[in-house]
């Protein structure tokens, strides 16, 4: 059939055009199709935020970084000295900013506890820079917390030291009968006798004040060579005291080859003198005394620095108070 429109037909510019014939095995191919289900893709359903709320964005998950232990300090034997003929000794130098005694020091760097510019120094006689930083361990600030600081009232025939040939030490008098308990004190245990050693002796004829002391820091200030801690003590005396005597007693005398520091000296009675001194040489009140034409007859301290001995009987003792200092 020819497309152009039939001229005998004037209707034919508004006929319809007759359908193209489909093959019949087209028609079969549909009519399958057809009957299978359509495939229908599923739709995201997307939540809006809800207004006055945050968004949260989940990170991608990742794992810690693993801890890292911080070395512990190298322990270092030899000197640690930059130059060790200049270095001085590692206890020297603690004993001398008052860290503790010499014998601590030695105690604590046997035991570890001390270290050098970060260095730990475990050897016997190290030498250092003097400007060294020098740290304690937390062992040694705790057996440094535990040291005691005893004050006795020293009775006459007690020697403060070291026993002598048919003598007593005075630590012997340390007993938990013989103490004078203050609030907020320790309880007196038998090892708090290891270390005690006097601050400051007192002869075996003389009484009064005698601080005995486990603390290296203690006995510095009160008997270092460097100790300006007053000294004070009732002296009786007899003799005749030659003239210009009491001016001498105050300054002008000299033991062993050496010029005495400045004292403060009054004298009460004929017999009775009082003495306030700022250093202490081996029975230097009695030897000062006799270059004057006096004899001391008996001798009583009754003050070391701001600790007084007070009304505490003699033979008893007592803690240093939390509050006392020298």
């Amino acid at each position: 059939m020819s497309d152009t429109p039939n001229q005998d037909d004037p209707w034919a510019k508004w006929r319809k055009p007759e359908a193209s014939v489909i093959p019949q095995e087209d028609l079969l191919r549909s009519a399958v199709d057809a009957e299978k289900p359509a495939k229908i893709s599923p739709v995201k359903k997307s939540v809006a935020p809800v207004a006055g709320t945050l968004s949260v964005v989940k990170k991608p998950f990742s794992a810690p970084a693993p801890r890292v232990k911080p070395k512990p300090p190298t322990e270092r034997k030899a000197p640690v000295a930059s130059n060790t003929a200049d270095g001085v000794r590692l206890s020297k130098v603690m004993s001398e900013r008052g860290m503790c005694s010499r014998r601590e020091a030695d105690l604590w760097i046997e035991r570890g506890w001390v270290l050098v510019n970060g260095e730990r120094v475990s050897e016997l006689g190290s030498r250092i820079d003097p400007q060294a930083e020098i740290v304690i361990s937390k062992d040694a600030e705790r057996d440094q917390a535990k040291q005691v600081t005893i004050l006795l009232n020293k009775p006459v025939g007690y020697v403060s030291g070291q026993p002598e040939p048919n003598c007593t030490p005075a630590v012997k008098l340390i007993l938990a009968e013989s103490q004078v308990k203050q609030s907020g004190d320790p309880e007196f245990k038998p090892w708090m006798l290891r270390g005690l050693a006097p601050a400051g002796r007192l002869d075996i004829d003389s009484t009064g004040l005698l601080v005995m002391t486990q603390d290296g820091r203690v006995a510095k200030k009160l008997i270092g060579e460097d100790s300006g801690v007053e000294k004070e003590y009732l002296v009786r005396v007899e003799g005749q005291m030659i003239p210009n005597g009491l001016a001498l007693l105050k300054h002008g005398l000299e033991l062993d080859g050496k010029p005495l520091k400045q004292a403060w000296v009054k004298q009460l009675n004929e017999d009775q003198l009082h003495f306030i001194l700022r250093e202490g040489k081996k029975r230097q009140i009695r030897r000062m005394c006799e270059q004057v034409g006096l004899k001391v007859v008996g001798l009583k301290r009754i003050r070391m620095g701001r600790v007084v001995l007070g009304s505490l009987p003699a033979g008893q003792w007592r803690y240093l108070g939390a509050t006392e200092q020298f």
